[in-house]
C-alpha cells in the first residue's frame, strides 16, 4: 500500500470520526469540588446537552492548583471533542499572570467552544465598618490606612482586591484562606472587615444583615441584589476584571466538532429553564461563539497581568 494511498484512509478515517460525533460519552473535566458553582453550572448543562447528542456527558471533578490540574490535563488530552474543560478564570486568567512558569498557556493549548456566562461577585463589609458605599468605604480606608483586614479563598477574590486597592490608592491588609467558607465565616464574626465574594456563598448573610454588600463587579446590576450599584455605577469604571466561565477542548479539535458543540452549548444555556436556574445560582449565561470566548480569554489574561503589575504583585 502507497504512502498516498494510507495518507487517504487515515483522512477518510478522520472525517468519518468526525461525521458521526459523538459515538461515545463526553467528559466535562470541571475544575472545582463537587458541589461548587462551577460544578453545578457543569451539571445543569449536561442534562439537557446528553439529549441532544444522544451521548451522556459526563461531569468528572479536578480539584486543586485553582484549577491548574484539571486544565493541564485537559490541554494534554486528545483533540477529538470527548474530553472539555469547563474553565473560568482562575486557571485561564489568574494562573497564567501569577505564575512565571504556568503548566498551559491558555491561547495556545486550547480550542474555545462557548462562553458560558459571567459569576456575580459582590465587595461587602462587616456591619461594624462605617461604610454604606463605595465612597465611604474608599475614605474610610485613607484615614485609617492598614486597619482593614481583607479575606480571599480564591484567586478571583486576590486580584479582584488588589485591583481595587489599587485604583482606590488604599492600603488593606490580606488574610488569605484556603476556601471562600472560611474566610466568609471570619467576615461574619468580624475577624476581617472586608472580601470580594460571590453571591452563591454570601447572599444569605447579605439578606440577613450580617453583611453589607457595597458594589457588585458585574457589568449590569444582579437581579439578586437590584438595588445594590456596580462598581462602574459606583465611580470605579476603569475595574476591568471579568468572573467569568467558558467551555475548552484541547488545541486543534476539529472545525466540525466545535461548531457541533458549540450549537448544542448555546441550545442548552438559551433554553428558559436552564437560564433560570442559573441565574439563581447567582449566574449570568452568556453564549457565544468560539471566536468571542477566544477574544475574551485574551482580554483576560491582559487585565490580569496589568492589574497585578499594577499592584505591586510579582508572579511566583
Amino acid at each position: 500500500m502507497s504512502r498516498l494511498t494510507i495518507l487517504l484512509a487515515l483522512l477518510l478515517s478522520s472525517w468519518v470520526a468526525q461525521a458521526q460525533f459523538p459515538v461515545k460519552p463526553v467528559r466535562i473535566v470541571v475544575p472545582f469540588p463537587g458541589g461548587s458553582a462551577t460544578d453545578t453550572i457543569g451539571r445543569l448543562l449536561a442534562g439537557p446537552v446528553s439529549q441532544s447528542l444522544g451521548q451522556p456527558v459526563l461531569v468528572e471533578n479536578k480539584a486543586g492548583a485553582d484549577g491548574a490540574i484539571a486544565a493541564a490535563e485537559v490541554a494534554k488530552s486528545a483533540p477529538d471533542g470527548y474530553t472539555l474543560l469547563l474553565a473560568t478564570n482562575s486557571p485561564m486568567s489568574a494562573v497564567p499572570a501569577m505564575k512565571k512558569a504556568p503548566p498551559y498557556d491558555p491561547v495556545a493549548d486550547f480550542t474555545p467552544i462557548t462562553d458560558v456566562g459571567r459569576y456575580t461577585f459582590f465587595i461587602v463589609v462587616h456591619p461594624a465598618v462605617p461604610a454604606r458605599n463605595l465612597r465611604e468605604l474608599i475614605d474610610y480606608a485613607r484615614l485609617n490606612p492598614g486597619k482593614l483586614n481583607y479575606a480571599t479563598g480564591n484567586t478571583s477574590g486576590i486580584v479582584s482586591t488588589a485591583s481595587f486597592a489599587s485604583l482606590a490608592h488604599i492600603q488593606l491588609v490580606h488574610v488569605p484562606y484556603k476556601g471562600e467558607p472560611q474566610a466568609l465565616t471570619d467576615l461574619v464574626t468580624g475577624r476581617v472587615q472586608l472580601m470580594v465574594v460571590s453571591s452563591g456563598t454570601a447572599l444569605p448573610h447579605i439578606r440577613d444583615g450580617r453583611l453589607r454588600a457595597l458594589v457588585t463587579t458585574l457589568r449590569e446590576r444582579s437581579p439578586l441584589l437590584p438595588a445594590v450599584p456596580t462598581i462602574a455605577e459606583a465611580g470605579m469604571p476603569q475595574f476591568s476584571l471579568t468572573s467569568w466561565a467558558g467551555l475548552f477542548g484541547p488545541a486543534k479539535v476539529p472545525p466540525e466538532i466545535v461548531g457541533r458543540l458549540n450549537r448544542e452549548f448555546v441550545a442548552a444555556l438559551k433554553r428558559p429553564e436552564i437560564s433560570e436556574a442559573l441565574v439563581k445560582q447567582g449566574f449570568a449565561p452568556n453564549p457565544s461563539s468560539p471566536a468571542a470566548l477566544g477574544d475574551l480569554v485574551k482580554e483576560q489574561i491582559e487585565s490580569y497581568r496589568r492589574v497585578l503589575r499594577a499592584a505591586g504583585v510579582e508572579p511566583e
